[in-house]
């Protein structure tokens, strides 16, 4: 799964997430709702006409309602009449003035309908005559319906249908125009990870994100002109300097090696030599650190033994290194190689680069310890010295892949970027980890760790 599909992926499920989270919200409101209209008496909002009609009864052949009926009947703010069989009024309380006395069957049975006038009603059989509960107008609302019943389990099947309709062609729609915007996003995502690998591309700038796409073609043309000008240049003083360095070189050499001229001549003859020889070792790393950094190096794996080659490097230290300079060898397994697949002379420059960084950041020496082993399915490598060791920001610089040199002298001495830029490339081409720690009681310890295969 690329970039583009991880991010539309991660578009589609949080636009669900908020769909889900609309439906919850709406049924949580209209829960609410009813709760709330459920404490203030929604239930007990239907006049109880079958309860007040029990409270009205006949007292010496006249119908009287009693206390409870008339309480009932004012906090409704309703009037109340009975009808006998032939229409005629035998009982009324608060009757409106307009109304009539008398109602024929048709009277009836238009106002059995909701309404007498403008006054919603409801009605009541009883063994003496119909009982009419009359309301304010307006203030309650009848409506009378009446269908087949047998379309009644369609036409709810058919809301239910259709609300799923509904839903599923939202969806459909939202995940079509997710599919288009993807379409025209991809290679927009796809140009910004290559501009971030420093890889060259083309978008067409065409489309609803031509502008976009124009925008980024340009960004990616000019960084790769930036960095190939600053390739070629590296390429063209690398060039440029190794003849005449080789000269002086040659000829320091010579000097330093004529027993004949005085040994004061000798002396600066064989720092010029010294010198020259870490020019010359800076240009080669400036030439590896660039062609690293632009994948202009091809790596040459083949299998490497981890433990043959530290030996190899620390013998070669040892034929040169001062007196006041120790260097040991640790192996995890004495005797039992460790094998990993890898490019023999970047991982021999990494070991020799950290070896270097001890030697010329501890003038007045230190001991110097390689170590080699293997865990599972990694080669571990570390490098510890007892010298003076780096503060805590630079530390901490290190093992978040920043160099450090800005914050030092600019000078052969206490330069720290170029050498640990190197190893770090070296160790990332490798697919490895890098780190940095104290040792103790002072010193520095680098410690690596590459996969076997």
């Amino acid at each position: 799964m690329n970039a583009a599909e991880r991010f539309f992926r991660r578009y589609i499920f949080s636009t669900i997430r908020v769909i889900v989270l609309f439906f919850a919200v709406n049924v949580l409101l209209a829960g609410t709702f009813f709760f709330i209209a459920y404490l203030n008496g929604v239930a007990d909002s239907n006049f109880p006409i079958e309860d007040f009609s029990d409270h009205v009864t006949a007292l010496n052949g006249k119908l009287t309602a009693d206390t409870q009926a008339l309480e009932i009947l004012h906090h409704a703010n309703a009037w109340a009449m009975i009808l006998n069989d032939d229409g005629t009024v035998i009982w009324e309380d608060s009757l409106p003035e307009e109304l009539p006395h008398e109602y024929t069957a048709t009277d009836i049975a238009v106002f059995s309908r909701w309404y007498l006038d403008d006054y919603p009603v409801n009605i009541w059989k009883r063994a003496d005559g119909l009982l009419v509960i009359g309301f304010i107008p307006g203030s309650v609302f009848n409506h009378y319906i009446s269908t087949n019943s047998a379309y009644i389990l369609p036409f709810c099947i058919g809301i239910g249908i259709a609300f799923m309709i509904n839903i599923f062609l939202m969806l459909y729609l939202f995940v079509r125009g997710a599919h288009q915007v993807e379409k025209s996003m991809e290679p927009i995502l796809n140009g910004i990870q290559s501009l971030s690998q420093g890889k060259e591309f083309h978008l067409e700038e065409k489309g609803e994100l031509a502008e976009i796409n124009a925008g980024l073609n340009r960004a990616g043309e000019y960084l790769m002109k930036k960095d190939n000008t600053r390739a070629e240049w590296i390429r063209g003083i690398s060039h440029d300097v190794r003849t005449p360095l080789s000269i002086i070189y040659g000829y320091a050499c010579e000097i330093e090696d004529n027993f004949s001229l005085p040994f004061p001549v000798r002396k600066q003859a064989k720092a010029i030599c010294q010198k020259s020889e870490k020019l010359r070792s800076l240009i080669a790393d400036l030439n590896l650190t660039t062609k690293l950094e632009y994948s202009m190096y091809a790596l040459k794996k083949n299998t490497v033994n981890a433990v043959e080659l530290t030996r190899r490097v620390a013998s070669e230290f040892l034929n040169e290194l001062p007196e006041h300079y120790e260097i040991e060898i640790a192996e995890d397994n004495p005797g039992k190689p460790v094998l990993l697949n890898g490019d023999d002379f970047l991982l021999y420059r990494m070991l020799r680069n950290l070896v270097d960084n001890s030697i010329t950041h501890n003038p007045n020496g230190c001991k110097i310890t390689l170590y080699v082993g293997a865990d599972v399915d990694r080669c571990l490598f570390g490098i510890s010295d007892t010298g003076c060791g780096i503060v805590d920001s630079q530390l901490s610089l290190l093992n978040n892949g920043m160099p450090i040199s800005s914050t030092q002298e600019e000078n052969i001495v206490t330069e720290h970027g170029l050498g640990h830029k190197i190893v770090r490339q070296i160790v990332n081409a490798h697919h490895g980890k890098l780190y940095f720690l104290k040792n103790s009681p002072h010193g520095l310890i680098v410690k690596i760790s590459l996969p076997i295969k």
